[in-house]
């Protein structure tokens, strides 16, 4: 059997999963961003002196992730196939975007620890890999 994309059943309900499951990640992580900013950077050893920093951290990561959550969340309820590989790209290139801008970061600077910035690496190139090898 084969959905309206063409793409078997199975890859069907795959490439929703995966979508879906990157939308509960971004909205978690964008929930927590506009809660608790100076929590949600802290293990990158960053203080948040005033509000205006913490307003930055609630846009950067709480609006970001809500943003991309609802993206996210839109193109695995099923729209057109071309506006859900749209979607779907548009967040995978960004999240490929962050991982890289890791790397870069690696060549000038290595962190000193694995967590966090390995970790983040790790995640947002797995989920980029993931929502890339859905839209093609």
């Amino acid at each position: 059997m084969t959905s309206a994309l063409n793409l078997p059943s199975t890859l069907t309900t795959a490439t929703t999963a995966t979508t879906a499951a990157l939308a509960l990640f971004f909205l978690g992580m964008g929930l927590y961003g506009l809660a608790a900013p100076t929590a949600l950077v802290r293990p990158f050893g960053i203080g948040l002196g005033g509000a205006a920093a913490r307003t930055e951290v609630r846009a950067v990561y709480g609006g970001f992730g809500v943003a991309m959550a609802a993206l996210l969340g839109w193109a695995a309820a099923g729209p057109t196939d071309a506006l859900r590989r749209g979607a779907v790209l548009a967040v995978a290139v960004a999240l490929l975007g962050m991982a890289g801008g890791r790397l870069a970061a690696r060549l000038v600077e290595p962190p000193g620890s694995w967590y966090p910035s390995w970790f983040y690496f790790w995640a947002e190139l797995t989920g980029g890999g993931l929502l890339l090898a859905t839209t093609v």
